[in-house]
């Protein structure tokens, strides 16, 4: 199958602060708030959700589609995902406006505080799926964090193609509203979200996770460090636990890491247990690796990780994606 990536392209300035942000933010003064976070380093990275999970989908040798927006100062980011396996053919070359920039700064207990400047993501909502439709072959689109009129337009036209989608809302869901929300994941074949924006998307929404069910096809929630749960089409539930990590670095990406390695594994053929075991891998290498497109895949190591958290039957049915 050919997967789409419809989302943000960014570069992620990466700040670490040696503290906790608990210890600093008073509840009781929130509303108004003025705080400034001496910071102990600053790492300037290649991300975006789409650039994270198509980075990801190229190591793992799936040859995905990147769609999405652009400033001119793309070209060393452009090089860098064509050079693992990614085509950057369709993306939107701005005239006027810089590639999204993405501001972050975790502490020590992994809690992060961000903001995201847009930039020429903004035009994400005048590339048209159904022109690129015409050249590409488009068998899934994953629709992503992304200029929010772009994620609804790009949602809108999947629907109308008869093409499959998968809808990510993340970040996104605390700037839309409750319609909007429903518009996005209307018809999904499949719904990602970690555990808080699941419970946002209720909120927004008003709707039972009945009534999602019977909008979208599998839907899979992350539970942080309690791995994932899975609730297939005809109600079934998996849960899995994740790969233990070895150490934590930067938390930035991992549910993008995710994503990609469950649905490389799920449109390759393997079970949803399997393709969230491959998911989880890929989202440990992001864990321990400062930067969410600096990690390697070592394939033995892999195996061997694989086979310690999950067993050998499941490593070797992973084997092959690796």
């Amino acid at each position: 199958m050919s997967i789409a990536v419809s989302a943000s392209i960014a570069t992620d300035h990466l700040m670490r602060f040696p503290g906790r942000f608990a210890d600093v933010l008073l509840a009781d003064q929130l509303d108004h708030v003025s705080l400034s976070f001496l910071v102990d380093d600053l790492q300037i990275r290649r991300g975006g959700v789409a650039g994270n999970i198509a980075y990801a989908m190229g190591v793992l040798n799936r040859e995905p589609l990147l769609v999405g927006a652009v400033g001119a100062d793309f070209a060393d980011y452009r090089a860098w995902l064509e050079g693992h396996g990614v085509d950057c053919s369709t993306v939107h070359i701005s005239d006027r406006a810089h590639t999204a920039r993405f501001v972050c700064t975790t502490d020590d207990d992994m809690a992060q505080i961000a903001s995201f400047y847009p930039g020429a993501m903004s035009e994400a909502r005048d590339i048209s799926l159904a022109e690129l439709a015409e050249t590409k072959r488009l068998d899934l689109v994953l629709v992503g964090a992304n200029d929010p009129e772009a994620m609804l337009r790009h949602t809108e036209e999947c629907r109308e193609l008869g093409i499959p989608f998968a809808a990510d809302p993340s970040q996104q869901l605390a700037r839309l509203d409750g319609d909007q929300a429903v518009r996005l994941i209307d018809g999904a074949a499949y719904l990602f979200t970690n555990k808080y924006e699941w419970a946002l998307l209720l909120q927004k929404t008003g709707l039972s996770e009945d009534e999602v069910a019977k909008r979208v096809g599998i839907r899979i929630t992350t539970l942080s460090g309690d791995g994932v749960q899975i609730v297939d089409n005809d109600g079934t539930e998996i849960h899995v636990g994740v790969v233990p990590e070895r150490t934590k670095v930067e938390p930035t990406g991992v549910g993008d890491a995710f994503r990609a390695g469950f649905l490389t594994g799920h449109t390759a053929g393997l079970s949803l247990e399997r393709s969230a075991q491959l998911g989880s891998l890929v989202a440990v290498l992001v864990l321990e690796t400062m930067g969410t497109q600096e990690w390697t895949l070592n394939k033995d190591d892999a195996l061997e990780r694989l086979t310690q958290a999950y067993g050998a039957e499941a490593a070797a049915e992973i084997k092959p994606l690796l």
